[in-house]
């Protein structure tokens, strides 16, 4: 009783059951084939026994008793049962891969939709590799091991209750010494997860660095080209791997024992029956038809027993990966949309930054106490030193991250208590280093808004500054742009990006040192771009090339987190010991 109270505290740690109650509204469109993959399994167990059971009768009658005329039949039996059963498993593991695969495709979908909604300071903190392996590998393992432990579940208790009968049938003394033998073998398992849980932790996560490394070596390619870092990223990948072998030796020196030994007590219980078995036939007390068939029976029920070590780090590893992805699943973002959330119409009054204090780790502020007023229509441009905290503050108004006190108004309300869609629906984000899509050109444009019209689409194109470059191209607005735009120059992807703003029509722009990686004619483009798309609206511009925020409504000199200096260009070119002024200088320079 004490090895059975253990192994369900060790289920019960695990949260298998909470677990497969999570995974059911996943099954549950496929539940009719996954019932009947699980009910075919209950013959194929069954069916087992049946070449145990015949035995006996077959010894008896023909071997023992030297009756022929029988003895056709039993091999006919054996072979339409072992037929029927091949049949059977077939029809079990077609359904279980079916099945799986939908499961599997249902929650990574899941997954994607959780990650796409996943906060900035997610990301921050994931690796590509920890993000690819999470939300992809993790729901490969963890489904197919949902099935899988299912159908070798229900196939191992059906097979072990029919050949525990043919035990008990044949001899239950016999019986007693083989089911005694049977849960000392099993007892072993009450000890694995402490055991291997740490490993099998380090062993994701190197799993994890690997496909960092593979993601590094294709991202940073010109990186590692230029620097000649060949030996470097392959130093670093190799003891990636050596970290890997040594917790995949450490795994089998903690498993590596279950096999040999459960093997060792199987053939103690097997040397048992064979002393007790032939005391009973001399005996008379069982015959020989019934002792091989009770062999055979003890046999067949011992040899998954013999190598379930091996199964074992592959069973708990998919209640582990089923742990991590309901982990993904069950966890709320820290940005998201209150549930009496007020959604954003239009912006009238203007926006309000009161007592902003941010930080991205405690006890380091970013930001603090930021008081400044933006109306409608304005330009405010954001500008200081590096690591000052400008493009923070244009971060916070988005919610990409939230203020750790003080509050971003719009038309009064705090943004906290705005619909999030709604929010990021009126504000459009010009980046320094814009992502755009594998697709062609259009289909970039049209990220802004998927239901433009063809002349809002050559309205954009023509604002953007796009018109000559697009028409230099054969297929136009349908050239294919490669992952991250990778055909593209610097400034056409600026302009492109520009373009998507544009079709947006949001009323606030936000302008991330949009041009301070472009040369000077690109620069000159996109500046007119640029000035296209501000127009009537309101706009932050946050820059290091101070000449490119000369005509703002107001500049705000933020340095080490305050805010330092309010004012128009020439304002604070004639204040006395004025920072941006310094800066201007220096710039000219």
């Amino acid at each position: 009783m004490g090895m059975f109270a253990k192994l369900i505290d060790k289920i019960k740690t695990m949260k298998v059951v909470q677990n497969y109650r999570k995974m059911y509204p996943y099954v549950r469109p496929y539940w009719i084939r996954a019932l009947l993959a699980m009910l075919i399994t209950i013959p194929i167990g069954a069916m087992d026994a049946v070449i145990a059971w015949v035995l006996r009768p077959y010894m008896d009658v023909v071997m023992v008793n030297k009756t022929i005329g029988s003895s056709v039949l039993f091999p006919i039996l054996i072979i339409v049962f072992s037929l029927t059963q091949s049949l059977l498993n077939y029809a079990a593991t077609y359904l279980n891969a079916w099945v799986g695969s939908k499961i599997t495709n249902d929650v990574k979908k899941t997954l994607f939709r959780k990650l796409m909604r996943s906060d900035p300071s997610f990301f921050d903190r994931s690796s590509s590799g920890d993000i690819v392996f999470k939300f992809n590998q993790a729901a490969d393992s963890a489904c197919s091991g949902l099935l899988d432990n299912l159908k070798m579940f229900t196939t191992r208790v059906f097979s072990s209750i029919s050949l525990i009968i043919v035990l008990i049938w044949n001899s239950w003394q016999l019986a007693i010494i083989a089911l005694v033998v049977l849960f000392g073998a099993l007892f072993p398992l009450t000890q694995i997860r402490r055991k291997i849980k740490d490993i099998m932790k380090n062993t994701v996560h190197s799993s994890a660095k690997v496909i960092t490394h593979y993601t590094e070596a294709f991202s940073g390619n010109r990186v590692i080209s230029s620097f000649n870092l060949y030996n470097y990223q392959s130093d670093r990948f190799s003891e990636t791997l050596r970290n890997m072998f040594k917790l995949k030796m450490n795994m089998t020196k903690k498993l590596g024992f279950l096999t040999p030994m459960m093997h060792f007590m199987v053939s103690i219980g097997i040397a048992g029956v064979i002393w007790l078995g032939s005391y009973l036939i001399s005996s008379g007390k069982l015959t020989a038809g019934g002792f091989v068939s009770f062999i055979t029976a003890l046999l067949m029920l011992y040899h998954p027993i013999k190598s379930i070590g091996n199964n074992a780090k592959n069973i708990y590893m998919s209640f582990m990966m089923m742990d991590v992805v309901f982990g993904i699943i069950d966890k709320i973002p820290s940005i998201h949309s209150k549930p009496d959330a007020i959604p954003l119409q239009h912006i009238k009054k203007g926006i309000s930054f009161e007592n902003v204090c941010f930080e991205y780790e405690k006890g380091r502020p970013v930001l603090k106490n930021i008081n400044l007023s933006v109306a409608c229509g304005e330009v405010v441009a954001l500008v200081g030193n590096s690591g000052g905290g400008k493009t923070t503050l244009a971060s916070l108004l988005s919610r990409f991250y939230d203020v750790k006190s003080g509050a971003i108004k719009i038309d009064d309300i705090d943004i906290r208590d705005l619909e999030l869609d709604s929010l990021r629906d009126k504000i459009a984000v010009v980046f320094q280093d814009n992502i755009l899509f594998a697709g062609t050109i259009r289909e970039n444009v049209l990220l802004g808004n998927k239901d433009a019209t063809e002349d809002e689409i050559k309205q954009a194109i023509h604002s953007a500054c796009l018109d000559e470059f697009i028409a230099s191209l054969p297929k136009g607005l349908e050239t294919e742009i490669g992952e991250r735009g990778i055909k593209l120059s610097g400034g056409q992807k600026q302009r492109v990006a520009i373009a998507r703003a544009f079709i947006k029509n949001a009323p606030i722009v936000v302008l991330d040192e949009a041009t301070s990686s472009l040369d000077n004619k690109s620069e000159e483009i996109v500046q007119q771009a640029i000035y296209n798309l501000m127009q009537d609206r309101t706009v932050f511009i946050i820059a290091h090339r101070l000449s490119t925020v000369r005509n703002a409504t107001k500049i705000v000199v933020i340095n080490r987190g305050v805010i330092s200096e309010i004012g128009s260009h020439e304002e604070l070119m004639h204040k006395e010991n004025s920072i941006y002024a310094s800066l201007y200088k220096t710039q000219l320079m």
